[in-house]
């Protein structure tokens, strides 16, 4: 997995899994696209507006759901 965000235009982006060719890209709401494998299975997530749909503070919290450990980040404004 890997967690990209880029300042310039607001973006975050998840992916999931390596890159592969024939992506598809379902919008889901004006600030959520999720991007389908030619297999069906979520390539990445495309988070628009994600300062706002991220931040608590100016941090973001990772939690193992199987430990219940929660890890936090400081984000770079």
């Amino acid at each position: 997995m890997d967690i990209t965000y880029d300042p310039r235009y607001n973006i975050a982006y998840i992916r999931l899994r390596r890159k592969i060719a024939g992506i598809k890209t379902l919008q889901v709401s004006e600030e959520l696209n999720v991007d389908l494998a030619p297999d069906g299975k979520v390539y990445g997530i495309e988070l628009l507006n994600a300062r706002e749909q991220l931040l608590k503070g100016k941090k973001i919290s990772f939690t193992d759901e199987s430990t219940g450990k929660a890890r936090e980040l400081p984000l770079i404004p």
